[in-house]
């Protein structure tokens, strides 16, 4: 796509390619090209140097990644200004904020511009200006030059090739809708033809080329069609295609006049499927998989209100609603999502998928994306024999299966995009999911709602804990207000609490409270069970164990620290850090909650969390905790 003019260009919609001043730009090895495709993607945007290894090596990540990627950044500098010198900053390719920035324009990136022109064309659609909707619609399409992303490595150049190429097919199938409203069929069969081969599972593009068939005058053709799609889809998945073929190959058979409607109409009475030789597996029942919300779930109507505003808000066009459900252990995620996932549900009849990835359990390795679409196309109603080995291909199946259906779908307790990323269904479903740390990487990219849930307020905490503990605490103020405020308001040591009131009624509250205030092994008492599976400990460890090396070891120090607030230089102190390497430290436990942020450069642990610290600090050997001491007292020495 060479043009002329000052600006880069770049191609992603096929070969990853870049022209500049009417020349080719050589872009270097497949990873460089990788770096290069991402920060065309979000051209004008920072991306963090985390966000270009995740999205280059995803969770193979070799120690020298980060050097990989300065290495590759000073390579596309290179060629992309080779006039530049290397004591010159340049302007392209410029670094800012712990990551780099494309400077281009953003409609220079041919799969910016596609996306655009596609929206363009839904607007003169809508509009009821079908030839502008017909030529924006083709000038998108012609943006295409093979496969996007193709030969470049790593987890996002997967997820942006099945994305775009979704997108496409979906902008196909208007485009086809919109020529058989113009009584143009015989030219949409053509380009029909080779999106059915590229997507044979997508039942609307074989019914547009039915229609188009059989308005060309090829009844025979387009009643072929149908049996080719009849045998494929009992051959991969078990199943009959669904009501609206059915009633296309009933009208075709009867030999009735299909009009140019653009979309298949659902009949409020549809036609049975004919008789078949042979077994034929029975419809999977509609998924209903939302476990119950927790007795006692209280409060949280702004931020439901929020959400749901937002989702109804989001369920346009050509984008999926996310929302992703973030914060603290015990802050009562999973319940506050589950309730919103209940609100909700009515607006998706077609059914609720319900997956817990367990990102954050101690019992055995979180589930991948790829043994999550797994559970997800069992549940459909899929053979495990006709399930894809590949992510990107369980990937299509699933988004194929879900494709004009109005399905909701939660997923439980993510560690990261790369495991929520591919379960994104299609614009006319829904996802909710929840996670310890904030995913800003799926709000910038994929538009997600992003919502950190605080802990409860006072009153609800009250609410909580009286509903759950009882008569217990009747006609005692005092006492609950207590309680209250060692948990800091987290439902799940609310729920701690109550129930240990309620399990021991001969035991004074007096004692109990004591029980729960003294602070020397707090932490093992906030648990339920005798395999301490329900209890904040738990919670704190696996959250602690997901840390990387650096963070956890900055963490492990900080419990060496008092109840005050942590500013950068202390934390330097501490450490042994420079402060620059200290704040990103700082910034990360702080997204995982490990932290909160009180101020520019200032920090705390919560009283929970610092406990949890200090007994962490055991863990540091004993010579580099005196050493972290002496830091820490030069350092107020020199201010004194």
């Amino acid at each position: 796509m060479p043009t002329t003019g000052e600006s880069l260009h770049v191609q992603l919609l096929g070969p990853v390619r870049a022209w500049r001043h009417d020349r080719e730009v050589a872009l270097g090895p497949p990873k460089q090209r990788a770096v290069f495709a991402l920060l065309a993607s979000r051209a004008g945007d920072v991306v963090s140097v985390e966000h270009i290894i995740d999205a280059v090596w995803g969770g193979n990540i070799p120690q020298t990644a980060a050097n990989g990627v300065h290495t590759y950044v000073a390579g596309l500098r290179r060629v992309l200004e080779p006039e530049r010198s290397r004591r010159e900053s340049g302007d392209l390719l410029v670094s800012a904020a712990g990551g780099y920035v494309l400077q281009t324009d953003p409609g220079a990136v041919d799969a910016t511009l596609f996306e655009l022109r596609h929206t363009r064309a839904r607007q003169a659609r809508a509009a009821g200006n079908l030839p502008e909707a017909l030529r924006t619609a083709e000038s998108a399409l012609s943006l295409w030059h093979g496969e996007a992303h193709a030969g470049v490595p790593g987890p996002f150049a997967a997820m942006e090739r099945t994305r775009l190429q979704d997108l496409r097919l979906t902008a196909v199938e208007e485009w086809a809708a919109d020529m058989l409203a113009a009584d143009r069929p015989v030219e949409a069969v053509t380009v029909l033809l080779g999106a059915v081969a590229e997507e044979p599972l997508r039942e609307k593009l074989r019914w547009l080329l039915m229609t188009a068939l059989y308005r060309c005058g090829r009844q025979a053709h387009a009643l072929d069609v149908y049996a080719q799609t009849r045998r494929l889809l009992r051959q991969e998945l078990g199943i009959d295609p669904g009501a609206e073929l059915r009633t296309l190959h009933q009208q075709i058979l009867a030999g009735r006049p299909i009009g140019p409607a653009r979309e298949p109409a659902r009949p409020a009475d549809p036609a049975p499927p004919a008789p078949a030789a042979g077994l034929v597996l029975p419809e999977t029942p509609r998924p209903a998989q939302l476990p119950p919300v927790p007795r006692g779930f209280v409060g949280r109507s702004r931020e439901l209100a929020q959400l749901r505003r937002l989702l109804s808000d989001g369920r346009q066009g050509a984008s999926t609603p996310v929302a992703v459900v973030d914060g603290p252990a015990g802050v009562g995620k999973t319940a506050f999502t589950l309730e919103l996932a209940h609100q909700l549900s009515e607006h998706f009849p077609d059914g609720q998928l319900y997956v817990d990835l367990q990102g954050t359990s101690m019992q055995g390795r979180s589930l991948s994306a790829s043994d999550a679409l797994l559970q997800v196309l069992r549940s459909l109603g899929v053979e495990s024999s006709r399930v894809p080995a590949d992510l990107a291909g369980r990937a299509a199946l699933y988004r194929s299966l879900l494709h004009g259906k109005r399905m909701l779908v939660m997923l439980d307790d993510v560690l990261s995009a790369d495991q929520l990323r591919p379960l994104i269904p299609g614009p006319t479903c829904c996802l909710l999911s929840t996670g310890r740390q904030r995913l800003g990487g799926l709000a910038v990219r994929d538009g997600a709602h992003l919502l950190r849930l605080p802990p409860l307020g006072t009153q609800d905490a009250l609410w909580l804990l009286r509903c759950l503990s009882g008569d217990r605490l009747r006609h005692q103020e005092a006492v609950a207000r207590r309680l209250v405020g060692l948990s800091r308001g987290l439902p799940l040591q609310l729920r701690i609490m109550a129930e240990t009131l309620a399990a021991n009624r001969d035991v004074p509250l007096s004692s109990l409270v004591e029980h729960f205030a003294t602070e020397h092994g707090r932490m093992d008492r906030l648990g339920l069970g005798g395999d301490g599976s329900i209890s904040l400990h738990t919670l704190f460890e696996t959250a602690y164990q997901a840390l990387p090396e650096e963070a956890a070891r900055t963490f492990r120090l900080l419990g060496l620290f008092g109840d005050g607030p942590v500013t950068v230089s202390a934390a330097a102190d501490l450490t042994g850090l420079d402060e620059p390497d200290v704040v990103g430290r700082l910034e990360l436990l702080a997204d995982h909650h490990f932290l909160v942020r009180v101020g520019a450069g200032a920090y705390r642990l919560h009283e929970l969390m610092r406990l949890y610290a200090a007994e962490c600090a055991e863990r540091e050997p004993l010579t580099d905790r005196s050493a972290a001491v002496a830091r820490v007292l030069r350092g107020v020495a020199s201010i004194a």
